[in-house]
């Protein structure tokens, strides 16, 4: 430590021991018996010729060196007086008992038994990277061989600022005969001389991070104590391979797919035009582990309680975004990204973390809700938490606690946009992470839903989670974290409210299939998309639905919400024709509408077109009318209807997103009809080919081409790439790309690792977002 001074047990040390300095005071008291007079003795004489100005004769013998002092070897040993006289009195059968460590090897290898055991050997680097709950390998070489009978020995762990043994950051490792499960113990296995391996046992509630490690040898009595320090560090992570471990997942391809997994799929648009991007997590790249680590250390949570997964996924949902803890990420849904990297423009969660680590903590800018579940995918992942980035389609952001989201409409059925704080976003993503939950009643155990994407405070903090997905589908939203909030998102019913002439408001529609869609992640194994509905809520309309939404209800802040259903046989709903429209092309829909009864039917259907942020802000109005529909007994009628590009070409915000909205009242029977339907302009992506043979170590190329969709020129492009395991992240600057142009750029690179890998292009624009592309890349060896 700076500062410390080692003690000095004989002037021998002095040079020997970094740090071993000689005493500054030195007492000499030599007196022969039977003499009154005391003569000057030999060592005395010889220390008075090498340095006189420092030894004049003095009545006593006792003498204070206060300048410094150059020491010669003296022709013979100086005895200390004040050393302890050992209980035997044999000194040198003593130092013979003296056992010191000269080495540690940790075998921390990537390709070595503990790395490749732990399932870390494809962390960056050579530390000693292991799970919790199971055993590791370490050697050690002393200056002579261990003996039980006459030697002790014990390894010391500490993280954090302040190691206690009582908080579980400070833990003392025995040697034992027998290795026991659920402690932390050591075992000589194998013994050559002065070398010996030990097996080291952890408990599967060990705090996870990083940890420094000592050694310590002593005498059986405690005697001729010896610390070595080798400067070496321990990365102790959680274990789903662990049984005990509360991570536990217990299928293997689960865990390929949801730990060690480095890249993904993340699905964003409406639930008609679902899109996809591929997203690099990367949680083995260089860097992304200490980047992790020190996320975890700039939280407020003490380094004790890192042992339970659940306050670390609720830590780590708050410093993933920088709202209220100075954390990763700067949310910005703007539209404005001048003075950072537009949220659509990543591709990888490695430039981020890197980013944020190596400013010592300045959040990044900017990011929505896809690139906040994906960095969360990798922290988790990191440390050894199974995770995945989910998107649910018409997610709902109930503000107000009612469970319900509310719809306000004015005596015109127009909507008051001012009272509409609820609102549907096109899409969220958030994760789910995997793990037991003692903290609850039995039964909701399995996912866990977390959200990193700044919403709504949680204790006074930015964060949500983990509520059990389990929970979410029953309605149990009294358990806890966060569950009524995220029920919400699911499977709230969409009210609407008009206004009375007296300015109440009175119920006069309840939509019960409006929300939670679609809810997507990544297939296990493939790229495919995998449907994930059925964990969030029962079967839309089946009565164990309602009962869950009616049991939420109670808890919520309007519990007597629901009016008497009323008959209804009329419908209106919007389709489109095929992948749906495509940007920088007229937007068309089709309205249908059905009379079920065996009378004629009239209505007004008011239609509204509005242009939308993707989490279902409204920006404006951009197309406003009426259309007037009289259906004959039993028919179906189809409108066409069509949004021309030149309405909105300068009206677009992020992920090109509009919402439009039907409302209207049937004449006949005063049956009140309503419908939003969001729907996204289809932008093109990047083809990437690849070009000549992917082997390590080799150049190659890949070209990417870009077509502009529009008829106007698109201003200051820049393009992302990044391929883990073939090159890292960059940007190509490619300017003003014309109206309908098409731009090609190679990129040229040296693949570095083997295997299938995936180079992942994006192009940053202000007029056009989400553009992206993907290339499967298989690397052979050298």
């Amino acid at each position: 430590m700076p500062g410390e001074r080692l003690s000095v047990r004989g002037t021998s040390e002095v040079g020997r021991f970094p740090g071993a300095a000689p005493p500054t005071r030195v007492e000499v008291s030599i007196q022969k018996d039977g003499e009154k007079k005391q003569e000057e003795g030999a060592c005395r004489r010889w220390f008075r010729k090498m340095c006189p100005c420092c030894c004049k004769r003095q009545a006593t013998m006792s003498i204070d060196v206060t300048d410094k002092v150059e020491l010669v070897k003296p022709p013979a040993p100086v005895v200390e007086p004040n050393k302890p006289k050992l209980e035997n009195g044999d000194s040198k059968e003593m130092e013979e008992l003296k056992l010191s460590v000269c080495s540690v090897d940790l075998l921390s290898n990537k390709t070595g038994q503990n790395r490749q055991e732990h399932h870390t050997d494809l962390y960056h680097g050579n530390e000693l990277v292991i799970r919790r709950g199971q055993t590791f390998q370490m050697e050690m070489e002393l200056n002579r061989p261990f003996n039980a009978e006459n030697h002790k020995m014990h390894i010391d762990l500490k993280t954090g600022p302040l190691p206690l043994v009582s908080k579980g950051t400070h833990v003392i490792i025995p040697l034992v005969d027998q290795l026991e499960d659920e402690r932390w113990e050591a075992k000589i296995v194998e013994q050559d001389g002065n070398k010996i391996k030990l097996s080291v046992n952890s408990p599967v509630n060990a705090v996870v991070g990083l940890y420094g490690l000592t050694v310590t040898t002593s005498t059986l009595k405690g005697d001729l104590a010896n610390t070595f320090n080798p400067n070496k560090n321990v990365v102790m992570l959680f274990n789903p391979w662990c049984e005990d471990d509360s991570v536990f997942l217990d299928e293997e391809e689960e865990r390929k797919e949801y730990v060690l997994n480095d890249t993904g799929r993340i699905y964003y648009g409406t639930e008609k035009q679902i899109g996809a991007r591929t997203w690099n997590f990367g949680q083995f790249h260089e860097g992304i582990l200490e980047a992790c680590l020190f996320i975890l250390e700039k939280s407020d949570m003490p380094p004790s309680g890192r042992w339970d997964p659940v306050n670390v996924v609720r830590v780590i949902s708050a410093m993933i975004n920088a709202q209220d803890d100075f954390g990763v990420l700067v949310g910005n849904w703007s539209g404005n990204y001048a003075d950072g990297v537009s949220p659509s423009a990543w591709s990888s969660s490695v430039e981020i973390l890197k980013k944020y680590h190596s400013s010592n903590g300045t959040p990044v800018c900017y990011g929505q809700c896809w690139v906040f579940s994906g960095v969360t995918t990798t922290v988790l992942r990191c440390l050894g938490i199974p995770a995945r980035s989910v998107t649910n389609f018409q997610s709902a952001h109930d503000t107000d606690v009612s469970l319900t989201t509310d719809v306000y409409l004015d005596e015109s059925m127009d909507p008051i946009d001012y009272l509409n704080s609820d609102s549907v976003w096109n899409f969220h993503v958030w994760n789910d992470c995997w793990m037991a939950r003692p903290d609850l009643p039995p039964g909701h155990g399995g996912w866990q839903a977390v959200d990193s994407t700044p919403q709504e405070t949680s204790q006074g903090t930015f964060r949500c989670g983990p509520a059990s997905v389990n929970a979410i589908r029953l309605g149990q939203v009294y358990l806890k974290h966060d569950t009524p909030f995220v029920f919400a998102e699911v499977n709230s019913d969409k009210i609407y409210w008009q206004r009375n002439v007296d300015g109440t408001f009175s119920q006069i529609y309840s939509e019960k299939k409006a929300v939670g869609h679609c809810i997507s992640t990544k297939a296990v194994g493939s790229e495919e998309r995998a449907d994930i509905t059925h964990l969030y809520k029962h079967q839309e309309g089946s009565e164990e639905e309602r009962i869950a939404v009616e049991t939420a209800s109670r808890y919520g802040s309007k519990p007597d919400v629901y009016s008497t259903p009323m008959a209804e046989d009329v419908s209106v709903e919007v389709k489109m024709e095929g992948e749906g429209p495509r940007m920088g092309a007229d937007a068309k829909l089709n309205i249908v509408v059905k009379n079920l009864s065996s009378q004629p039917r009239r209505t007004m259907l008011h239609s509204q077109a509005a242009v939308m942020y993707y989490t279902g802000v409204l920006k404006g109005t951009i197309k406003k009318e009426q259309l007037p529909v009289e259906l004959l007994p039993n028919e179906e009628k189809t409108i066409e209807w069509v949004l021309p590009y030149q309405q909105y070409q300068n009206q677009l915000v992020d992920q090109a997103a509009l919402m439009l909205t039907l409302s209207g009242r049937v004449s006949e029977t005063q049956q009140v009809l309503a419908n939003q339907t969001t729907f996204r302009l289809r932008t093109p992506d990047l083809n990437i080919t690849p070009l000549g043979d992917a082997v390590v170590g080799k150049e190659m190329a890949a070209k990417i081409t870009f077509t502009n969709p529009l008829p106007r020129t698109l201003k200051e492009v820049v393009f992302r790439v990044e391929g883990l395991g073939l090159q890292k992240g960059h940007e190509v600057v490619v300017g003003d790309v014309g109206g309908l142009a098409t731009v090609t750029l190679t990129e040229h690179f040296i693949p570095s690792q083997p295997g299938p890998r995936k180079l992942v292009a994006s192009l940053d624009c202000r007029q056009l977002t989400q553009v992206h592309g993907v290339a499967d890349i298989n690397v052979l060896e050298k």
